[in-house]
């Protein structure tokens, strides 16, 4: 049975993750494929540090330069994560005309055009599929399985911790903060949590799949974000009442002129599909033109589930070594139309809002809101007004019917600017329909 070498850098959750199903599936493995596949070199900065799998030390480096020299190493997998060293290391591995398969999502959303041009350059595959979802195939299913549609929309709950977060704060009524320093102590946020809950994780992901979708390289600094730090309990009550359950949403969607692609907390319908994925597990739904509406769930993060979808395209790229061929499998790599979409400026955007106003208990208060609305196209479709909470102020919430971004925005400053109104309103968006 013929051999393929492989280097790992990165022996950290998911490198340990992947060198456990390697060794435990190798004999799957090898009947599936017609080959096997040989860890050669592992390259990690702490070589000491205690793992749940046992490798021989003499395969262990700290210089991950000596494994992409390795001449009997054909497949770099780069687990290490972040901008730098990995793009070096990924761009050196091309040159010497290695492969490589990473989990690495941030410099795909940011570098992802230089990294896609040199793998072409130099007739070397790049597998990525566990760059977002973990475990769940979502980049082979765009690829491979929805190839024949043009894609509508994409809806996505990527990221674990956040949705963690606004799961306990549904099912227990607690505010954000206590329930980030739980996940933190059971493993679930990091102590800089702020790429979670801040929505950039999910954004990167976004920026991949969007690459995918709709044919775009995507300008990462032109997504917008929005985390889920500023939600309360009291919305998350309201929107209960409405119907709807908060979720951190990657959105995409594309039409013949323009994709639209934001991060932000959004209120979902409680009878969609959506509102029920809970804790750390991840969801994408996706529709075509031909297939409509489809689903992919599973958990979005952890070392095996993360490694099963890096061995996946090792696999995939030992197969084509296998066969000795020469040029690389386009559909590894986003097709990006010559013409190109533009990305939607955030103030074209329409869609219903939720809208809470802290105001004084008085006459006429709720007329001069709706007033200022109305004056921007605004329209009102239900309004919830309880008693006081104190310090003479009630909350009046508002569920918009459709509007655009920039009319809303300005109806708020506006609306802030009254005496009558004594915090900052709280806005988030609504999608009412998922498709």
């Amino acid at each position: 049975m013929r051999e393929i070498k492989i280097g790992l850098i990165g022996f950290g959750t998911v490198g340990s993750g992947v060198v456990r199903i390697l060794q435990e599936n190798s004999s799957l493995i090898g009947q599936r494929l017609g080959g096997q596949i040989v860890l050669n070199k592992i390259a990690d900065l702490d070589l000491a540090r205690e793992r749940d799998v046992v490798v021989p030390t003499d395969i262990m480096t700290s210089d991950a330069t000596t494994l992409i020299d390795d001449p009997d190493i054909s497949i770099v997998l780069e687990l290490i994560g972040g901008i730098e060293p990995a793009r070096t290391f990924i761009l050196k591995a091309f040159e010497r005309g290695k492969h490589v398969v990473t989990a690495n999502k941030a410099l795909l959303a940011l570098h992802g055009a230089e990294i896609f041009a040199a793998s072409q350059r130099h007739g070397a595959r790049i597998g990525f599929e566990a760059s977002v979802g973990g475990g769940i195939p979502i980049i082979r299913s765009l690829r491979e399985g929805l190839v024949a549609n043009k894609i509508i929309s994409i809806f996505g709950v990527l990221n674990g911790t956040s949705n963690y977060i606004l799961t306990k704060m549904t099912a227990e009524g607690r505010r954000f903060r206590d329930v980030l320093k739980e996940a933190q102590q059971r493993g679930y946020a990091e102590a800089d949590p702020s790429l979670d809950v801040e929505g950039i994780d999910a954004a990167h992901k976004l920026a991949i799949l969007a690459s995918l979708a709709f044919g775009v390289p995507v300008d990462f600094e032109k997504v917008f974000v929005e985390g889920i730090s500023r939600i309360t309990p009291l919305d998350i009550q309201y929107s209960l009442e409405f119907g709807y359950r908060i979720k951190l949403l990657a959105i995409g969607k594309g039409d013949e002129e323009k994709v639209e692609l934001r991060v932000h907390p959004t209120m979902v319908p409680s009878n969609h599909l959506l509102s029920t994925i809970d804790g750390i597990f991840n969801a994408i739904y996706v529709t075509g033109d031909a297939v409509g509406p489809t689903m992919f769930y599973g958990q979005g993060a952890g070392g095996l589930p993360t490694g099963s979808a890096v061995v996946s395209d090792l696999v995939d790229i030992c197969r084509d070594t296998l066969k000795d061929a020469k040029k690389p499998t386009l559909s590894l790599t986003p097709l990006w139309s010559r013409e190109g979409r533009a990305l939607k400026d955030m103030e074209e955007v329409v869609t219903p809002y939720y809208l809470r106003f802290t105001a004084l208990d008085r006459p006429g208060v709720l007329s001069k809101i709706s007033g200022i609305l109305g004056g921007r196209n605004i329209s009102i479709a239900s309004v919830i007004q309880k008693g006081r909470r104190g310090k003479g102020t009630v909350p009046i919430v508002m569920m918009t019917h459709e509007a655009k971004e920039k009319d809303v925005r300005q109806a708020l400053r506006e609306i802030d600017r009254l005496d009558v109104i004594k915090a900052k309103t709280t806005l988030i968006r609504v999608e009412g329909a998922v498709t």
